[in-house]
């Protein structure tokens, strides 16, 4: 065997440090779409006592542009859940360095160190005026000393737009963290610069509704304690009457118009877990800012009424003046009730109640009796607890995952491999589920909030959640976030659901299921039960191209 090789790798495989990944053979088919992407990993393998050498890498025969990324590995000190909650299907389960983070390649190259398996990451962009056609690419790695390697696959790029994304995704937006990251004030013109970067980056990533902080959410905040004030929203108070200032919110509004984003998320009036206190408030009373409400208010008592009744009237009638009308605005109550504080989230409900009578209420919960008592009209439920759900049929379902969904049930854990990551794409699909949720787009702090981290060293949230839960871009130099794999394949998930729709409008539904089943090695696939194998999801994206182009 040759001291030093090069491969190809697809974009279901993580390449770490010492373990080789299935290698691609070359002249492999990778289809994509007009408009769309396709991803592939060069990947240099150096048997050990081999000398370091530097690989300058060279595209040849793209019909498109190609983003190049250094695949870089980070640390985990928590790869699965601490509790030990597991499954076979696991890349490891011991803590370390996982490859994750994609920055963009300043200078493409790849280094040949001795025993390790070092990789880039090359994702192919066709734009919708790219031609149609099965296009030869050549990757090469050249020395200094004139030592040259090549790889190659075939790019086939299928004679079809797909249609936008009909599913409502959210990945909740932290603004509070990108402040306290950056260092910078919140809703200073360095903050706005770094939220439009961040905001931008999850368009382009098929998130289309943004948590949006009319008050600074009340999301994994230890009780009693604060996040950093970053509310959209000016109040004031002036002899007992509230007045709102909605500048700042208009502000955000027309960052994510400009974006293509095209929900707003309205951040919960209510505490987390039980909907048994207000959020943190803060307003002007008699010329001086100060918090009003928080941990210490009670959630349906009469101050915090008067409140809301005050102000989700002016905040409806501002959004609607901005553009965003009933079908494009969603709102909540409390995250995550359960069975043991059902009655402080059905008070809080009959309180507000009134104020949301024209609004559409999303809520994750996992206790179908919610949704049977009429506590909430769109629930949605975590993928392993969707069940009771989908046979109560309630209509336009949703369906999130977090730290909890770590046993049989796709995820997207720095352990998991990214198999169990895209298979959501199939998934959404064959249920017919109108949104997805998850809680960290760019949750850059410990458990409850206590303490700020560095996410390139910390990415467990302080030992708390499995790596890999809590945010899936990085923050970069300059206020620019850094993607992920995990960010890049849970895209190519999208990009099948999107596929599968435009299948679907051609051949019926009845039509797509039997492509999807036929190389699937169940008879049903469920949240549970799926194919895991990559290769299955890699045959199944060839599968629709040539059918959609048939």
């Amino acid at each position: 065997m040759d001291s030093i090789q090069f491969y190809l790798a697809s974009s279901l495989e993580k390449v770490f440090l010492t373990r080789r990944p299935l290698k691609m053979e070359n002249g492999t088919q990778l289809s994509t779409w007009r408009g769309a992407h396709a991803a592939v990993q060069l990947v240099c393998e150096a048997a050990p006592g081999t000398n370091a050498k530097r690989f300058a890498i060279d595209v040849q025969g793209a019909p498109c542009a190609v983003k190049i990324y250094e695949v870089e590995n980070v640390p985990s000190q928590l790869a699965i859940r601490s509790d030990g909650a597991a499954d076979d299907n696991y890349i490891t389960r011991e803590p370390g360095l996982f490859p994750d983070a994609l920055p963009l390649a300043a200078e493409p190259e790849l280094r040949a160190l001795a025993g390790q398996c070092r990789a880039l990451w090359l994702r192919f962009e066709a734009a919708e005026d790219t031609p149609a056609g099965t296009y030869p690419i050549v990757i090469r790695a050249s020395s200094e000393d004139g030592e040259c390697y090549a790889c190659d696959f075939v790019l086939h790029i299928a004679d079809a737009v797909l249609p936008d994304q009909k599913l409502i995704h959210t990945e909740w937006f932290h603004a509070d963290c990108l402040a306290d990251y950056y260092r910078v004030e919140p809703w200073s013109e360095e903050h706005w610069r770094i939220v439009e970067h961040f905001i931008a980056f999850a368009a382009r990533h098929g998130i289309n509704m943004i948590l949006t902080p009319v008050v600074t959410p009340a999301l994994d905040t230890q009780i009693g304690g604060e996040r950093t004030t970053v509310q959209l929203v000016d109040v004031t108070l002036e002899n007992g009457e509230y007045r709102f200032g909605f500048d700042k919110l208009r502000r955000w509004v027309e960052i994510c118009q400009k974006h293509g984003v095209k929900y707003l998320e309205i951040a919960h009036p209510y505490t987390q877990w039980g909907a048994k206190a207000a959020p943190k408030v803060m307003a002007t009373v008699d010329g001086v800012q100060k918090r009003i409400f928080g941990w210490d208010t009670p959630a349906t008592g009469e101050a915090y009424r008067q409140f809301l009744y005050a102000f989700i009237p002016a905040l409806k009638a501002a959004l609607a003046e901005m553009g965003m009308d009933r079908e494009h605005v969603y709102y909540h109550i409390s995250d995550e009730p359960n069975a043991d504080n059902m009655e402080f989230y059905q008070a809080a409900k009959e309180q507000i109640d009134p104020l949301y009578d024209d609004c559409i209420v999303i809520d994750a919960l996992s206790n179908v009796e919610f949704y049977r008592k009429g506590l909430v009209s769109h629930p949605i439920p975590c993928n392993n607890h969707i069940e009771p759900f989908i046979e109560a049929k309630v209509p336009d379902l949703w369906t999130y995952y977090c730290v909890g969904q770590a046993v049989d049930v796709p995820n997207r854990f720095f352990a998991m491999p990214s198999a169990r990551n895209r298979i959501m794409g199939v998934l959404l699909y064959l249920y017919d589920l109108k949104g997805f949720l998850q809680w960290g787009f760019n949750f850059y702090n410990t458990q409850y909030s206590i303490r700020h981290i560095d996410p390139w060293r910390v990415t467990d949230a302080g030992m708390a959640f499995p790596s890999g839960d809590a945010f899936i871009v990085y923050p970069g130099e300059d206020g620019e976030p850094v993607t992920s794999i995990r960010a890049e394949v849970q895209d190519d998930a999208l990009l099948d659901l999107r596929a599968l729709e435009a299948l679907e409008a051609k051949i019926g539904r009845a039509g797509v299921e039997k492509i999807i089943y036929a190389n699937a090695p169940m008879d049903k696939i469920t949240f549970t039960d799926y194919p895991h194998d990559p290769q299955y999801l890699l045959a199944l994206r060839e599968a629709v191209a040539q059918a959609l182009e048939a």
